[in-house]
C-alpha cells in the first residue's frame, strides 16, 4: 500500500479522490466500472471541488476580499463545501437551501458555522426559488459574492483542471466512457471536458434522473421533464452556463428504484455507504458499459461519479419511515 502524500493545507485534501474497481457493476456491465470516490473529499461530496475553485476565482477577480461572505443557493453539498473552504480562508458563508432537503445536510451546515437560509422549493421561473433568493442575498450585503454555481464556470473548471487529469492518470491514459447525472452541469461538462482534451474518442454520457429535462433535450433537442424524483442535488430544467458546450455523445434516463438498487447492493456487497445520486450514476455506468461491450469494446472501461456519502440521508434514504411514505423500495435490513 502506498500512503498518500502529506498536504501542506486542509485544502489541499480536496481533490485526488480514490478511484475504485465496482465489482458487481462490472459483473453487471460486462465489462470494467470505476467510481470516482468523491465522498473521500474533506466535506465528503464532489462540491468540494467546486467550491473551492468558487472561492479562488472570486478571489482572482478581487470580488472577494479579507473578512467577506460568500452566499450561495444549494441543495445542501456545495454549502457544505463552502463552508468548509470559507472557514479555512477566514470568510463567512450564508447559505440557502430548499426546505425539504435531508435534516443531515442543514444540522451539518449549522454545525459548520455557516448561516442557513431556507425557503419552501419551487420552480425556477419563481422569484422567490433558492437560487434567486441568494442572488438578491447576495446584493443586499456588504462585503459578500454570490457563488453562483449554476452559472459561474469556475464550477466546471475545477472538473477540467482536477477531475479528469486525476481520472486519466489513475487509469494510465485507458478509459473509453464517463457517466454521471447532472445538476449544476459542472462535474459532467467539465469531467467531459477534460477528458475528451486527452481522448477525443472517450464516450460521455449523460445519466439522467426523471423528473429533470436533460434526457429529452439531448436525445430530442428539447428540455421537457417526465416523471419525478427523490434524488438531491441532481436533475435540471434548463441549460446552464455550465453546461453550454457540455460533450455530450449519448443519454441515459434512471429511475430512483434503478439507482437504489445500486445504492443497496453497493452498500451490502461491497460496504461503501452511498447517496441515490451515487446509485443512478452507477446504474448509468452499467448501461453505457452494455452499450460499449455490444460496440465491440469487451474490455472497455467505464468511470462515474460517487458523488456523497450516504451518511448524509439517514433521515431520508435509510429510513424505513421515509421510503414507503415515498413508495420506494425498503432495504431488507430495515423491513424487520
Amino acid at each position: 500500500m502506498t500512503a498518500p502524500a502529506p498536504q501542506r493545507t486542509t485544502l489541499d485534501l480536496i481533490g485526488n479522490t480514490p478511484l475504485v474497481l465496482l465489482k458487481g457493476p462490472s459483473e453487471a456491465a460486462g465489462c470494467e466500472i470505476w467510481g470516482k470516490c468523491e465522498f473521500a473529499n474533506p466535506g465528503a461530496s464532489v462540491k468540494d471541488r467546486a467550491a473551492l475553485w468558487i472561492v479562488r476565482d472570486a478571489e482572482a477577480r478581487g470580488e472577494l476580499k479579507p473578512g467577506g461572505t460568500v452566499i450561495e443557493g444549494t441543495a445542501g453539498n456545495t454549502g457544505i463545501g463552502i463552508a468548509l473552504v470559507c472557514n479555512a480562508l477566514g470568510y463567512k458563508a450564508v447559505i440557502v437551501m430548499p426546505d425539504n432537503q435531508s435534516k443531515e445536510k442543514m444540522d451539518t451546515l449549522r454545525a459548520l458555522g455557516a448561516e442557513l437560509v431556507t425557503v419552501p422549493p419551487t420552480k425556477f421561473a419563481d422569484p422567490n426559488h433558492f437560487v434567486h433568493t441568494s442572488r438578491r442575498l447576495a446584493a443586499e450585503t456588504e462585503g459578500a459574492t454570490w457563488a453562483n454555481q449554476f452559472d459561474n464556470i469556475a464550477n466546471r473548471k475545477s472538473h477540467i483542471e482536477s477531475t479528469a487529469p486525476e481520472i486519466w492518470q489513475q487509469l494510465e491514459g485507458r478509459i473509453d466512457g464517463f457517466t454521471c447525472a447532472a445538476g449544476t452541469g459542472g462535474t459532467i461538462a467539465g469531467t467531459g471536458m477534460g477528458l475528451k482534451a486527452f481522448d477525443e474518442s472517450i464516450t460521455v454520457a449523460l445519466t439522467d434522473p426523471y423528473g429533470a429535462a436533460l434526457y429529452n433535450y439531448y436525445a430530442h433537442g428539447e428540455l421537457k421533464a417526465e416523471g419525478s424524483s427523490v434524488a438531491e442535488g441532481i436533475g435540471q430544467g434548463r441549460i446552464t452556463a455550465n453546461l453550454e458546450g457540455a460533450p455530450i455523445d449519448t443519454q441515459f434516463r434512471i429511475s430512483d428504484e434503478e439507482g437504489l438498487e445500486w445504492v443497496r447492493r453497493l452498500l451490502s456487497e461491497e460496504g461503501l455507504c452511498l447517496g441515490l445520486s451515487s446509485g443512478i450514476n452507477v446504474a448509468g455506468a452499467v448501461e453505457l458499459g452494455r452499450n460499449l461491450v455490444g460496440e465491440g469494446k469487451r474490455d472497455a472501461r467505464v468511470v462515474t461519479i460517487l458523488c456523497d456519502t450516504g451518511f448524509r440521508y439517514l433521515s431520508s434514504l435509510y429510513n424505513r419511515e421515509w421510503l414507503e411514505a415515498k413508495g420506494l423500495p425498503v432495504f431488507p435490513w430495515l423491513a424487520s
